[in-house]
């Protein structure tokens, strides 16, 4: 047992670490093995979130997850599994929005500084080339 107040505080927030990871894993195999068992559109893109939520928090590695989907992916082909169309497709198009000035009138009380012009970061010019050396034979 640590007898240090930051080693005790640092027991205290591995443990809570330990926990949360402990069941985000447990929710992806929930999820895979849900998918293995009954294979459906439904049950894959679950897996395949879980997987992503696991990539967006840090616990495992992009690859990982992209490979495990991509098994995933390959036994939901084999099983016949018929991917639906997604709902990104459904939504309206992005001119159907409000403009954002009618939310707020009171911002249009106090003139709006503009932004100053950013510059173009300055590129340097290519480096000379040195001529080579002149082999001197004595």
């Amino acid at each position: 047992m640590p007898i240090i107040k930051s080693a005790i505080k640092r027991m205290k927030q591995t443990i809570k670490r330990r926990e949360r990871n402990v069941g985000i894993k447990k929710d992806i195999k929930g999820a895979t093995k849900a998918f293995t068992t009954t294979p459906s559109q439904e049950t894959l893109s679950k897996a395949q979130s879980e997987l992503d939520k696991a990539v967006k928090k840090g616990l495992i590695k992009k690859n990982t997850a992209s490979r495990r989907k991509a098994s995933l992916a390959k036994a939901a082909k084999t099983a016949g599994v018929k991917p639906t169309a997604t709902k990104k497709a459904a939504t309206k198009p992005a001119a159907a929005k409000k403009p954002a000035a009618t939310k707020a009138p009171a911002a249009k009380a106090t003139p709006a500084k503009k932004p100053a012009a950013k510059k173009a970061p300055a590129t340097k010019p290519a480096a000379a080339k040195k001529p080579a050396a002149k082999k001197t034979t004595k």
